[in-house]
């Protein structure tokens, strides 16, 4: 590392004020910064000083996504082999889904950086490392077949108008990735509307099932087919067909540790936004008026993206509450909100994505009658000592 930082100094001062590549100045020190822990600091005034920064924060987001990750590829290849009734062992199924996979992250991570890097260029700004947990979170939410460039345009679109039109990473109102995921689910339904995950059947390079359609337990639900779901263990464990990072929830909790474990992630929202959904599923379980309202309540916990929504979506530091009770508010509104929705309008089953968008709407006003409230509690107990004081 030393020799390496030896001829990053070397070639610096081309890309400082009045180098021949001064214009690509932020580029420069967007990779310097990949690489090594920035070296500036602050001269005068006073400022918060801590070793957590925005680097580290996501290196810690994308260790916690690894389970996840790992394991979509490994179901992938699993949902592929049992389509074909053959098992060549964990090894070549991971392989063949990691190679799946690797197209659609190097997609997202490459049309993302690269309206990073030209946003940054234009402002004149840094390049921030933000985009780097996006760009894993965005295929991961995504079924592996989706053609790459329907995925470049949602990535794209989450970025120009969810990020860069904002002001760039930690002024989005929205969660990137769950903004592409709804670019897609909105303009291109047949691709995303959760029911169905296809499969690509090849062996020995000969297509011997042209689409086979693994409905998802969600699906099977809507469909009143109830009888036919996965066990409550499989859903657990992961091994049904849907999105490439959402169908592990013992993966998904993993993560979840990791990121409580270091206090990147908000242990509050995570928590809060489980109790919601058990909350109404609680609830519609009392009216029992189809297979939805019927099914336990922590079957829901389970069941689609609400795991994954819960621990990597919800708890966005930038896009969620902030007051620390408005994070308790914000989670159980998540919770009780994507049941709801699932439940009630089959029409969009993976209601967790609809609720957080609509929650990062809202999170600023709930921030903001915390922040009243505590306040008035506060004005009253003064109010209140001036009186006794004066008495």
């Amino acid at each position: 590392m030393d020799s390496l930082r030896k001829k990053i100094d070397k070639i610096k001062p081309n890309f400082m004020e009045g180098g021949r590549f001064a214009k690509l100045r932020s580029v420069f020190e967007g990779f310097e910064s990949f690489l090594f822990v920035s070296d500036k600091v602050t001269f005068r005034g006073s400022h918060i000083r801590d070793s957590i920064d925005l680097k580290r924060t996501m290196t810690v987001v994308i260790i916690a996504l690894l389970p996840a990750f790992l394991f979509g590829a490994y179901n992938i290849g699993l949902q592929h082999f049992r389509s074909i009734g053959t098992d060549p062992g964990l090894v070549q199924m991971f392989l063949f889904g990691f190679l799946k996979m690797l197209p659609l992250v190097i997609v997202s991570y490459g049309v993302g950086l690269g309206i990073e890097f030209i946003a940054a260029q234009i402002r004149g700004h840094e390049i921030n490392e933000g985009f780097l947990v996006s760009g894993l979170l965005i295929p991961l939410v995504m079924p592996v077949d989706v053609p790459l460039w329907m995925l470049a345009l949602a990535t794209a679109f989450a970025v120009i108008l969810g990020k860069e039109i904002f002001g760039g990473t930690g002024m989005n109102i929205f969660n990137p990735a769950l903004l592409a995921r709804a670019f897609l689910f909105f303009s291109y339904p047949a691709w995303m509307s959760g029911d169905k995950v296809w499969i690509e059947g090849l062996v020995k390079g000969e297509n011997i099932i042209d689409g086979f359609s693994g409905a998802t337990p969600l699906a099977m639900l809507a469909q009143g087919e109830a009888s036919e779901m996965p066990s409550f263990m499989d859903m657990f464990i992961g091994t049904i067909p849907g999105s490439i990072g959402e169908t592990s929830t013992l993966a998904i909790l993993i993560g979840a540790v990791i990121l409580i474990a270091t206090g990147i992630g908000s242990w509050k929202i995570i928590i809060s936004t489980f109790a919601g959904g058990l909350a109404m599923g609680l609830l519609l379980n009392v009216f029992a008026a189809n297979d939805f309202m019927e099914l336990p309540a922590y079957y829901h916990m389970v069941l689609g993206g609400f795991a994954f929504g819960a621990v990597f979506m919800a708890t966005d530091p930038v896009s969620g509450a902030q007051t620390e009770t408005g994070k308790w508010i914000y989670g159980f509104l998540i919770g009780i909100l994507s049941i709801l929705i699932r439940v009630l309008n089959p029409a969009y089953p993976e209601g967790v994505m609809l609720a957080i968008l609509l929650m990062n709407v809202f999170a600023p006003l709930i921030d903001y009658y915390v922040v009243r409230s505590s306040i008035k509690r506060r004005l009253k107990r003064a109010e209140t000592a001036f009186k006794n004081q004066v008495k």
